[in-house]
């Protein structure tokens, strides 16, 4: 078989696995926006409706209680996703049969003993495509990959599962995961249900669509450049990049394996805080350090939570924020979007101060001399597989040009990304001490662009660099572009890369298209952070999204 062979195949058995009931006629919904479709379409019952509308915690609360069963729970989102599949192209598994079997084991649990199994009872949980679920194929995006079935979970699977979730679904990724769109030679484009003419972002950008879409309320992303961070921005969702060894990676596929040098890291993607924070807390009442080595035992500290929330209500949170990185400008929606949440901050009784990035353009150089030390060779390896082609947005990582570092350049990477490290937390520290307080975080982009139109994303610095240095990010969404407001300005370029981001920016194209901010924290802050991104959303009055 030819590697088309092979995808058309996998198609068909995605699209096999969609019911003839939950089936609508595509053609019928040309929009942009598919927004309205779960409720247009019929396909859904108000009840359903209403269950996918509702918060990740509301829906826990209530499975918890026994006022709603785990079977019309999963039922609701399994029909919700299969509606995101045929709109959006976000999945590369999806298991109703197994999902509902899986359900129905739950209800009878608590039928039986009266309580639930954990904190996510009953609770469907949308996975990326590189969480292994055993006896299901986990093909990340690559073609040679398809027919792997695994062998058991993902130890990830195995404490959400303890903790009661329900699998029904695993979303797409991008060729090689190494890419902030999300496109490979198995289904093709996963698409913005905000707009199909814009990017859902990558790599995890199957869960940014299918969240965003309301298909799940919860989705589980990994991040080694911005892949859980511009998927939610892309999406208008939130989402946490947690720092090395807080939440446990182990046994899931990925590329560039055995990579130590920047740890891709997993998390979750969803429609508020509260919602992230379930996720965060569920997991790690599992104790997954008895179960992944690099996993920190550091169960969820509730007195760091309260340390920023005492600041909040005595005024005493202080927050940086710089709106450029010194390489690339952001467009005129992202620049409007950090300059809302400043201000509003502010109105608001907090300090903001000026941050200025350190170094950047050097992170950003060092970052990418790490994704490539092998010369491309573990990404041609795996295409090699099947013959399938490179797709042009990874063809500068696959170079067989690209130089190979040997061991004693890479013990110089690693050396000059410590320094690195080191170097920014005295920056950190000299700011505090010109200002005489402690700063909690700092505001920044996210992407120099809003959900990005298709092929465009150029310059993934604003996230990468946070991975470098292994802190903490949340996402928080702000608000949407607007081309009556948001336009274009004259600008010297800083770089041949400025300019060919510049040049993207459309007012008119661009119009709708939603606009975040991370709020970044030292590493191991995921308390302080998810506190202070819930402020940031409540003063924004984005504490859950659409």
């Amino acid at each position: 078989m030819t590697w088309e062979d092979i995808a058309a195949d996998k198609n068909r058995r995605i699209d096999a696995s969609i019911p003839n009931e939950w089936r609508i006629d595509v053609t019928k919904y040309q929009e942009d926006s598919v927004m309205h479709v779960p409720a247009a379409s019929g396909i859904l019952s108000p009840q359903e409706l209403e269950i996918t509308n509702s918060s990740a915690v509301d829906l826990a609360s209530r499975l918890a209680s026994g006022q709603l069963k785990s079977v019309e729970v999963t039922l609701a989102f399994c029909k919700r996703a299969a509606l995101a599949h045929q709109l959006l192209n976000c999945c590369l598994e999806f298991f109703p049969e197994q999902a509902l079997a899986q359900a129905k084991e739950l209800d009878a649990y608590y039928e039986k003993y009266k309580k639930p199994i954990g904190p996510l009872h009953g609770l469907p949980i949308s996975l990326k495509d590189q969480f292994r679920i055993k006896g299901l194929e986990t093909s990340m995006g690559y073609v040679g990959w398809i027919g792997k079935y695994a062998t058991e979970d993902s130890i990830l699977v195995t404490m959400l599962r303890k903790a009661g979730a329900v699998f029904y679904v695993k979303t797409s990724v991008p060729q090689s995961l190494m890419m902030c769109e999300t496109i490979n030679n198995i289904i093709g484009r996963t698409v913005n249900p905000w707009n199909r003419n814009l990017s859902c972002g990558g790599s995890s950008g199957g869960e940014g669509a299918m969240v965003g879409f309301r298909g799940a309320l919860i989705g589980v992303g990994t991040d080694i450049g911005g892949s859980i961070r511009i998927p939610s921005a892309f999406n208008f969702l939130y989402g946490i990049k947690p720092s090395h060894g807080r939440m446990p990676y182990a046994t899931a596929a990925t590329s560039l394996e055995g990579q130590e040098t920047v740890h891709s890291v997993c998390g979750p993607i969803a429609h508020s805080i509260e919602d992230l924070k379930l996720f965060i807390t569920s997991v790690l009442q599992q104790e997954p350090w008895r179960y992944d080595s690099k996993v920190i035992p550091l169960p969820w500290r509730h007195e760091e939570e309260g340390v920023i929330q005492f600041k909040i209500s005595s005024g005493e949170l202080t927050l940086g924020f710089f709106n450029c990185d010194g390489v690339v400008l952001p467009h005129p929606p992202i620049l409007r979007g950090v300059d809302m949440v400043v201000s509003t901050l502010r109105e608001n009784g907090h300090t903001l101060v000026p941050w200025k990035p350190y170094k950047h353009d050097f992170a950003v150089d060092l970052i990418y001399s790490i994704y490539v030390s092998d010369s491309g060779k573990d990404i041609r390896s795996a295409l090699a597989l099947s013959g399938e082609p490179t797709l042009p947005l990874i063809a500068n990582l696959v170079s067989p040009l690209l130089p190979r570092v040997d061991m004693n350049e890479l013990w110089d990477l690693q050396l000059k990304k410590w320094n690195y490290q080191i170097e920014y937390l005295e920056q950190w520290r000299l700011r505090e001490s010109e200002i005489g307080k402690e700063i909690d975080a700092f505001i920044m982009p996210v992407s120099p662009a809003a959900a990005v139109r298709h092929n465009q994303s150029k310059y993934y610095g604003y996230s990468s660099v946070i991975n470098l240095l292994d802190w903490t990010s949340v996402v928080v969404p702000v608000t949407f572009a607007d081309k009556a407001v948001d336009k274009r300005k004259d600008h010297q370029p800083l770089n041949k890369i400025d300019s060919v981001v510049q040049a993207e920016y459309d007012p008119e194209a661009y119009h709708g298209a939603p606009v975040a901010v991370q709020v970044v924290g030292r590493r191991l802050t995921e308390e302080r952070v998810l506190a202070i991104a819930k402020e940031v959303g409540r003063l924004l009055r984005n504490e859950t999204t659409a």
